[in-house]
């Protein structure tokens, strides 16, 4: 104990032959508390069960350190570490003259320790507040004097302390300072004259039987049994002391059962053979403590520097580890937890605290691999979840916590919790031995759960922003919907996340940002797809919606895939996390039950239209039928309103509305034509073949006449007005499909305009015809007027004029039936039609209506009844009416061209030769056709051939109907012979 104590003085007689010592704090500073905040940061040392305030707790670390460090009195003793420092077991006693106990302090960036921790020296950029002790050259500062200062110990309290451990030296010579109760010597040395009032010392004996309960009966070394008799009576003084203080004189009775009780419980061994009293190494008083020292290593005057001294303060810290049953891995824990504790405390704004809190925990974690020590386990696992918990609130929502500014505390807070998850998982936790570690990636883990949680919640944040923006905007014009407004939102947030926190997740997450992405590509989901599946229209806002849904959507593969891109799979995993939101898709199920509904309605109108349609000729002077300009002016308006969609598919989708159009407008082609009949509706049938007699002529009787044979009054029939089918409303049915079909060109023309200023539009959409023409509609138009113009021909010829056709052409005497009265009434329905009709498809119906003329003369001639007989004769004035009826559509130059006369001419001209052909050589060209035709079948018996219609002079037919027509009697006997047919039907 000599050895030990020799040192131990209250000498300062000549502290005037040294350089002043460091001014320590104002009292009140060193009697105030740290101005730190750590409010959801708990000690994880544990809970000591009494009232022992830090302050209390400082004193009695304190104490402990003073007695186990050498000062010395007269000149200043400092320290110089030798190669055996590091043993807290190293007490090998020096003169108070020994070099090894001289310590230097002339380099404030000499600090080994700090360098090790990466903390910053003086002058090398940190900025440390006025009055910092960093920097300053500490000449003649013993190491006690800079705790007492560090501690905020005032010189009387020092004093007091230093007499009482010389008397204790004094009375305890030869025993070492860790085989006696600090606390039980220090009640017994001092006394009530030590103190300045009677108050003072009530109030540091109550402390020290606090202490001395914490140590042997709240949290022993050595577990005790309840019922042990000398801790039952040790709680009685020590209570007792509480109410009223105890006499610590020699031979007081009561200090003698304290000293008996405190003694038998503090001597108690763990197995261990040293002599070492079990006062203050229980967990968690002995980490308290040493926790209060370690506190020390801060400058007093900055909070968030650690003094460069610390190497020499560290190694007069370390000696107290035999008297608080500290060891290596204890140490490193106590230091990482309090220098973590003080970057949290002092505002988190000194990173150097937080690096140095980071490279102690690596130290911990290589001590965790080894450690078997229940309690250790415990203490580290405590510590580790509570540095974890504290970082994990903040990493679990890190972007309300970081931003550009920090993102260099953020680092070094994820590194810590990583770190610390690891040690927990790896090292501690059971079930991670239990499974092969390839199964667990911790760090990779933790840090997609941050990313997945930090951006759920910033998801939420900016929806309810959003929806706050929408509010604030909803009586601007045009505001934006949530969704819209979200999208944009998500985009900036995932923007932010690749260039501020990936770079920094990475380093544990080598796909962070596609981590990032897939769960706000998730979070977007969830609420897009809601909204599509209750969108029922194609609206603006929902388009809007859904082309920044779209775009989003893009943004975020194109991050994910980039940052993908050195994976193993390529970003495959990454991307099937991200199902496609397919906004584009219903963008168009939206635009295709916007065009179904428009083509639903046209349709609808058509119908209801063509049903109301009078088809007038007076309706407008150009003579087509006002539901046709109002159908093409709908079809323009709904291709106007078809790109003014805000949509980014008009080509894509133009096919399905140009097909819809085309239908509708085919639709109204083939309605416009319904029910006007053919030519064959008005061509009659046959009449049954008869023969003449010589020099006979005769009339039909009413009875006998064909159908539709009656006189009328042919402007009455041909300008009939009430009729829908009368030829005027023909005509304007043929102007009608005329106009569409021009228009059709039109239309294909502004359908590419629109397409040029598509903003989604590109060459290729120029270049395919299909998508933009329209391809039913033409054939239907052209169609339909190919029907009603043959309809309107052969209507007029056999059905309006046929009585001037078949009643009057040829009938009885020919000089008297000749063609004039036809071609008169024909020429008065030309000038109606060609007042009706428009003048580019004038052309076609003349040219239908001269041959249907043509076919009716044919008709007359060939199949005209027994009312028409002729002979040789009659053949020239025959063919002198056909020239008048040529002539009527030639109208000297003015009508029909020449060529197009004669080419429709003929049939007629190759039948009229026949005419005046004898009797003898018809019937003789009649015989050799019909063999021709049936073959030596026909030798015996001449056949009766059918009827083709197609009139030809080698048609054994035309030849027969020109033998029944001719008034000659060898035409009626061989008639009568070979047929036996009738002279009269």
């Amino acid at each position: 104990m000599a050895s030990l104590f020799r040192e131990l003085s209250l000498g300062h007689s000549k502290r005037d032959s040294i350089p002043p010592p460091l001014k320590p704090p104002p009292l009140s500073i060193m009697l105030s508390k740290p101005t730190i905040t750590t409010t959801d940061l708990g000690s994880p040392l544990g809970q000591l069960g009494t009232q022992l305030s830090d302050s209390d707790l400082r004193s009695t670390a304190y104490e402990i350190f003073v007695a186990v460090c050498r000062t010395s009195s007269g000149k200043p003793l400092t320290y110089t570490p030798n190669s055996n420092s590091d043993s807290p077991t190293n007490h090998s006693t020096h003169s108070p003259n020994s070099p090894a106990l001289q310590r230097s302090l002339t380099s404030a960036a000499a600090s080994k320790m700090k360098k090790a921790l990466g903390l910053k020296s003086p002058g090398s950029g940190s900025k440390k507040s006025p009055g910092s002790g960093q920097g300053k050259i500490r000449r003649g500062l013993t190491v006690g004097e800079l705790m007492r200062a560090q501690m905020r110990v005032s010189e009387t309290v020092d004093s007091r302390i230093r007499r009482a451990l010389l008397r204790i030296a004094a009375g305890q010579v030869g025993r070492r300072i860790e085989s006696i109760v600090l606390p039980l010597e220090l009640l017994q040395q001092l006394k009530l004259l030590d103190f300045t009032d009677q108050q003072e010392y009530e109030m540091w004996q109550k402390r020290t039987m606090k202490v001395l309960e914490a140590g042997l009966l709240l949290h022993p070394h050595v577990p005790l049994d309840k019922s042990n008799p000398t801790s039952q009576r040790l709680q009685q003084i020590l209570h007792g002391a509480m109410d009223r203080p105890i006499e610590t004189g020699k031979n007081n009775e009561s200090m003698q059962v304290l000293r008996s009780a405190v003694m038998s419980l503090a001597s108690r061994s763990d197995g261990s053979l040293s002599e070492i009293c079990h006062w203050a190494d229980g967990i968690p008083l002995n980490l308290r403590l040493y926790e209060m020292l370690l506190q020390a290593c801060f400058d007093v005057n900055d909070e968030t520097s650690i003094i460069d001294e610390i190497d020499e303060l560290m190694e007069h810290i370390k000696k107290t580890w035999t008297i608080l049953g500290m060891n290596q891995m204890l140490h490193n824990l106590c230091f990482t937890w309090v220098l973590f504790h003080r970057f949290v405390a002092t505002g988190q704004v000194e990173t150097d605290l937080l690096d140095a809190a980071d490279g102690q925990l690596a130290e911990v974690a290589k001590d965790a691999k080894t450690t078997k020590d229940p309690q250790c386990s415990k203490i580290l696992s405590s510590t580790l979840s509570s540095i974890l918990g504290w970082a994990e609130k903040r990493l679990l929502a890190y972007h309300d916590t970081f931003d550009r500014g920090n993102a260099q505390t953020m680092q070094g807070i994820v590194s810590l919790g990583v770190l610390a998850a690891k040690i927990l998982v790896e090292d501690i936790s059971n079930e991670y031995r239990r499974k092969r570690k390839s199964e667990v990636d911790v760090a990779r883990t933790r840090i997609e759960t941050y990313i997945r949680s930090s951006l759920r919640t910033a998801f939420a944040q900016r929806m309810e922003k959003a929806d706050s923006s929408r509010r604030a905007s909803k009586n601007q014009p045009n505001p934006l919907p949530i969704l819209a407004i979200l999208a944009k939102d998500v985009g900036e947030l995932a923007v932010n996340e690749k260039q501020v926190f990936s770079p920094i997740l990475k380093r544990w997450h080598p796909f962070s940002a596609g981590v990032a992405v897939a769960t706000l590509h998730a979070c977007y989901g969830n609420e897009i797809k809601q909204f599509i599946s209750s969108i029922v229209e194609l609206t603006p806002d929902a388009v809007q919606v859904l082309r920044a849904a779209d775009k989003l959507e893009k943004d975020l593969v194109q991050i994910a895939v980039e940052d993908s891109v050195d994976s193993d799979d390529g970003g495959k995993a990454i991307i099937r996390e991200m199902p496609p939101y397919e906004a584009e898709v219903a963008i168009a199920n939206l635009v295709k039950g916007w065009i179904k509904a428009r083509l639903d309605r046209l349709k609808e109108w058509v119908d209801r239209n063509l049903q109301q349609e009078v088809w007038n000729p007076q309706a407008n002077q150009e003579g087509y039928a006002p539901s046709a300009v109002e159908v093409l002016r709908i079809i323009d308006e709904t291709l106007d309103a078809y790109f003014q969609l805000p949509i980014p598919m008009h080509p894509a989708l133009l096919p399905d509305l140009m097909a819809g159009l085309d239908r509708c407008l085919q639709y109204y082609a083939t309605k416009a034509k319904s029910g006007c009949g053919s030519r064959n509706k008005y061509v009659p049938n046959m009449p049954a073949l008869t023969r003449c007699t010589a020099g006979s002529k005769f009339v039909w009787k009413k009875k006998d006449k064909l159908p539709n044979t009656q006189k009328r009054n042919s402007q009455v029939v041909t300008m009939n007005g009430d009729n829908s089918f009368g030829v005027p409303q023909l005509c304007v049915r043929i102007n009608t499909l005329h106009r569409i079909r021009s228009e059709l060109d039109v239309l294909e023309k502004r359908i590419i305009t629109h397409l040029r200023n598509s903003e989604s539009a590109h060459a290729e959409d120029f270049t395919n015809g299909l998508a933009k023409k329209f391809e039913l509609t033409p054939a239907a138009c052209i169609e339909g007027v190919q029907q009603l113009s043959e309809a309107v021909a052969y209507k007029i010829i056999f059905h309006d004029l046929s009585h001037v056709l078949w009643d009057g052409l040829y009938v009885g005497e020919l000089s008297s039936s000749r063609i004039e009265p036809f071609t008169q009434e024909l020429e008065r329905n030309l000038l109606i039609i060609s007042n009706t009709i428009h003048e580019r498809v004038r052309t076609r119906i003349v040219t239908d209506i001269m041959r249907a003329s043509f076919d009716g003369f044919l008709f007359v001639l060939l199949a005209g009844g027994p009312s028409r007989a002729f002979t040789l004769q009659d053949s020239q004035i025959i063919e002198d009416d056909f020239n008048s009826l040529k002539d009527l559509f030639w109208a000297n130059g003015d009508g029909l061209p020449a060529d197009l006369i004669d080419k429709f001419s003929t049939t007629v001209r190759s039948i009229l030769p026949l005419l005046k052909t004898d009797t003898e050589s018809l019937v003789e060209r009649y015989r050799r056709v019909t063999l021709e035709t049936y073959g030596s079948s026909a030798r015996s018996k001449l056949p009766l051939p059918p009827t083709s219609g197609q009139w030809n002079p080698t048609d054994p037919n035309s030849l027969l109907r020109v033998l029944c027509y001719r008034n000659d009697e060898a035409a009626s006997k061989f008639l009568k012979k070979n047929y036996n047919l009738p002279k009269k039907l």
